[in-house]
Formats: C-alpha cells, sequence, structure tokens
C-alpha cells in the first residue's frame, strides 16, 4: 500500500513496529511544510512554533534551498572529500567571511561537530599548550546539551542521557553555567578548551548573566585555552545576530554550527575558526565520507547568502521583541527567557501540565515542545507579526485558568 493511502494510525502503527525507539512524536504525521506552517497526512494544518529545534530558521523548503538543491541534484550529489568538488570551495569561503572566521571544517551532525572539536582541542593542547599526552581536559557548563554521542553524553549533567551507557569518556570537568569564579577554580595547566553554549537551548534557553562570556574569552587568553562556542542551535540568526557569541562582542576560537546551516532540507554541520588551531588536524588525521559534499555545499552555500543580507537577523530581533513582549504578557507566564524569536516560556506550576500543555496546543493548531518544566518557542525565522501572534493567543487559551 503506498504512503497517500495510509491513515495516520497506520503510519504511526508502522514507525512504532518497525521504527528503532527514539523520542516520543507526538501524534501527528506530518507530510507537508511551507513557511511556518506544516500539514498533517489528514489535511489539517499547524502553525510551527517548534522550529525543528532551530534546524528551519529559513522555516519550511524556503525557495532559494530548494532551488539550490534540485539544480545540483542534477549535477553530482557525492565526491567525498578523495576529490575536489566545485561546491566545497565556495561554501567554506562565504561561510568563513559570514562568521568572520578563517577556516571551515564540514561534517553531517552537530554531535560530529562536538566531536571534531574536542579532537581538535586535544591534540592542539599537546602539540602546541604543552599539555602531558592523555592529560588534556575540556571544561564544560551543567545542564549542557551538545549532542547524543558517547564522548558527548559523558559529560552530560542529564542522567537520563547517560543511564545505561557506560564506561563512559574521561578529560570532562563540569561547572555551574554563568558561574565565572567556578570556571576560573577549574582551569589548570591541562585545560586544553572550555566548551560551552552562549546561550544554553536545552536547559530551558537560558541566557548567562551579562559579562560572562567576555570574562570566559578573558580566562581563555590569560590561561591559554581555547574558548569552543557551540551555536549549533543559537546560531545563524536564532538569537538575533549572526552568530549568538556577537551580542557580547566576544569571539571565540572555534564554533560549531549545524541545524540551520542548511536549512532543514539535509544534514550539515561545521567546525569553524581559528586556522593556526585547525590545522593541528594533519591528512587523514581526521575525515568523514559525507562531510563537504557537493549537494550540502550547494544548499549550505544557499543558506549563507540568504543570511548575508541581514534580513533574517533583523526579523528575528524585531519579531522576537514582540514575541517576548507577548509572552510576558501572558498570564500564567512566570518568567520569559532567551533571546531573539527563541523563548523558554516558565509556566505557574498550577498552570504546568508537562506534555498535556503541548498536546491541547497541537489540538489548537500549534506545534511546540515543553522541555524541563518549560515551554519552548521557536517559531522560523521567516514567521510573520500576525503569525505570532495568532500562535501566542493560542498558548493564551490553553494557559487560561
Amino acid at each position: 500500500m503506498t504512503a497517500d493511502l495510509l491513515s495516520a494510525q497506520d503510519h504511526m502503527d508502522l514507525a512504532a513496529r518497525w521504527g528503532g525507539p527514539d523520542s516520543v512524536p507526538f501524534p501527528v504525521v506530518l507530510s507537508e511544510g511551507e513557511g511556518a506552517w506544516v500539514t498533517d497526512s489528514e489535511g489539517r494544518r499547524y502553525l510551527d512554533f517548534h522550529g525543528g529545534y532551530s534546524a528551519l530558521n529559513f522555516g519550511h523548503r524556503h525557495p532559494a534551498l530548494v532551488a539550490a538543491a534540485k539544480a545540483q541534484l542534477d549535477r553530482i550529489t557525492l565526491s567525498t572529500r578523495a576529490f575536489h568538488n566545485d561546491q566545497y570551495g565556495p561554501f567554506c569561503r562565504e561561510l568563513a567571511e559570514l562568521t568572520g572566521t578563517e577556516m571551515v571544517m564540514p561534517s553531517n551532525s552537530g554531535g560530529e561537530a562536538i566531536d571534531t572539536a574536542i579532537k581538535v582541542a586535544r591534540k592542539w593542547a599537546y602539540q602546541v599548550k604543552g599539555v602531558p599526552d592523555g592529560a588534556a581536559e575540556v571544561i564544560v557548563a551543567a545542564s549542557n546539551f551538545h549532542g547524543r554521542t558517547i564522548s558527548i553524553i559523558s559529560f552530560s549533567s542529564h542522567e537520563n542521557h547517560k543511564a545505561g551507557f557506560g564506561p563512559f569518556t574521561p578529560g570532562f570537568k563540569t561547572v555551574p553555567f554563568g558561574d565565572i569564579k567556578a570556571l576560573r577554580g577549574a582551569v589548570t595547566e591541562n585545560t586544553a578548551a572550555i566548551l560551552l553554549e552562549p546561550v544554553q537551548g536545552e536547559a530551558g534557553i537560558v541566557v548567562p548573566p551579562k559579562g560572562y562570556l567576555n570574562e570566559v574569552r578573558q580566562l581563555c587568553d590569560d590561561s591559554n585555552t581555547l574558548f569552543i562556542a557551540d551555536e549549533v542551535q543559537c546560531g545563524l540568526a536564532r538569537t538575533g545576530d549572526t552568530l549568538a557569541l556577537d551580542h557580547e562582542g566576544v569571539k571565540a576560537d572555534l564554533y560549531t554550527l549545524g541545524k540551520s546551516l542548511s536549512g532543514g532540507l539535509l544534514p550539515l554541520s561545521a567546525l569553524i575558526g581559528r586556522a593556526d588551531v585547525l590545522r593541528v588536524i594533519g591528512h587523514g588525521d581526521h575525515g568523514s565520507t559525507f562531510g563537504g559534499n557537493p549537494l550540502a555545499c550547494a544548499v549550505g552555500l544557499a543558506a549563507v547568502r540568504l543570511l548575508a543580507t541581514g534580513e533574517l537577523q533583523e526579523r528575528s530581533r524585531e519579531l522576537g521583541a514582540h514575541l517576548h513582549t507577548r509572552l510576558n504578557e501572558l498570564d500564567g507566564v512566570t518568567e520569559v527567557r532567551g533571546r531573539g524569536l527563541w523563548a523558554g516560556v516558565q509556566i505557574a506550576e498550577e498552570r504546568w501540565a508537562d506534555r498535556r500543555v503541548t498536546e491541547r496546543l497541537a489540538e489548537r493548531g500549534l506545534l511546540c515542545k515543553e522541555a524541563r518544566g518549560h515551554l519552548r518557542v521557536a517559531p522560523p525565522l521567516v514567521v510573520t507579526r500576525e503569525e505570532i501572534d495568532l500562535g501566542v493567543d493560542m498558548i493564551a487559551e490553553v494557559l487560561a485558568p
């Protein structure tokens, strides 16, 4: 039976029977998307305030990105890095120019970019800083989320991410996010890098105290330590600037990017930053069959050019201010955290029913995500003011006593 003849329940039953365990998806079977809207297999439309964990910053099926993908599909999709391709160099150059960095190492997922950053930081520590072999440490923040690989979950503070997966990779220290005193106390002569999200996503869209990121930069300079900024979720205009660190006028040594780097069309991530640091990786030290493939680079190049106009950054700033104002006005909301079109909405305990809140929103036609006691709001950056008002009104209805 073809997919279009199956009911929504048929699709969910097939996923439960044949798909491996992952997250617990909503009982909605999406089949189409355009801009800030999606349609399920039964024809019902929903306003998307989920945004694919920031992978859909450009909205669903942005015409420029779809056109780039279609054009590249007619040419070549994979060359591997055993050969050059005519999309790789232009993509790397224009991404570096957009972000004010010097070198780009493309890969496929955010977790892969983080793993690569850790490898680079360790090798840099041994070759450049003079840390004894095998002794390099990376300092991370509590409540972080950097991915799901075995090394990354090794320094997760979320026990449900770790239970049953040990033994874990050594070489990491954890300190409270936003606590510069604790961070200073953790740095030693063996510290290779400090790895942070400039705005913590899964923790609740948590913005650190003003000045903290500048102090992290100064600490790294004083201790000859690398500053690695994980901008997989918070980067590429989500917070209103191209990079979330731009809000503080801070430069990291290395950044990880992903998710919206290809506009939600296909997997693409990158480690970007200082050329002298990235060049500690020699030929054959690291690689990826699909990393930097021509199809991903063609779409990524189109995404970079959309960001280069500054329009999406401006939309995120202006519409984000409106979104935060509207959310702060809602009865039952105790706090709204975040920047740009990204908000962690803390709801009074007596109004919060965990997943039931987002289920009731879906019933009204709004897709959101609950996470650790708050509501995550992250619409695509192409959302309109009217669509923001429509979505917030639905949230108000669900929170009404």
